[in-house]
């Protein structure tokens, strides 16, 4: 563990993750954290938040994969965001998060984070909220831990890394293909793609860039915290 890791501004961090497929990514560096899973849901983000603030952690981290709103930002770029609009309103990260999470590292971007409650899938809704807000990538998770821990007074920082860019929107395979666990959901798949054989090329292009979303923040988190 490096001397960043070990003078981490916390003792017990809880980090929010919507699947167990994330957890895993960053689990090996951060080990003694505790996670709460959202199972892809606001009600269960809700939860997950809830039951580490009442477990004793005293800082807060949303994790996982984003879907990009600002055009310029390619899969596997790692968001380390300084805001998180939720509801209107920018929510301050805890500048001592933000250092010890290397926000000022060239391999990574800030801006801001949108929250949405909804799983957002349409390019063209995207570039809308890209317009409206200026946030640079969107996710389920990180307005919950935002909003929850603020009234709690607990300091919460976000890192995500961008999967599905602004530019495309998902087909309909994507949305049932995963579980919340992170499992392939076969059935689903095989039903979806036999109903529309043409999202075939599609499926691919979001397998190949959630590989490569995958392998970038792993390397960050390696440079962090190995």
């Amino acid at each position: 563990m490096s001397d960043t890791a070990t003078t981490a501004p916390f003792s017990r961090l809880g980090i929010v993750v919507g699947m167990e497929a994330e957890a895993s990514l960053i689990r090996p560096f951060l080990p003694h954290a505790r996670f709460g899973l959202s199972g892809a849901t606001l009600s269960g983000a809700r939860q997950a938040v809830l039951d580490l603030l009442e477990g004793g952690v005293d800082a807060l981290l949303s994790f996982g994969l984003a879907a990009g709103l600002d055009p310029a930002l390619a899969p596997g770029t790692v968001v380390i965001p300084r805001h998180v609009m939720v509801n209107g309103e920018r929510l301050a990260a805890s500048p001592a998060l933000l250092a010890w999470l290397g926000a000022e590292r060239a391999d990574v971007v800030g801006g801001d984070l949108l929250h949405s409650d909804v799983i957002v899938t349409d390019a063209r809704r995207k570039t809308a909220l890209f317009s409206q807000t200026g946030c640079v990538a969107l996710d389920m998770e990180s307005g919950v831990v935002a909003e929850m821990a603020s009234m709690r007074k607990v300091p919460f920082a976000a890192l995500r890394v961008v999967c599905d860019p602004a530019d495309r929107t998902l087909p309909p395979a994507a949305m049932v293909a995963l579980r919340p666990d992170g499992s392939l959901a076969v059935g689903a798949l095989i039903r979806s793609i036999a109903c529309n054989p043409l999202q075939i090329p599609a499926l691919i292009r979001v397998g190949r860039d959630a590989g490569a979303a995958r392998n970038a923040v792993k390397a960050v988190l390696a440079q962090r915290f190995s």
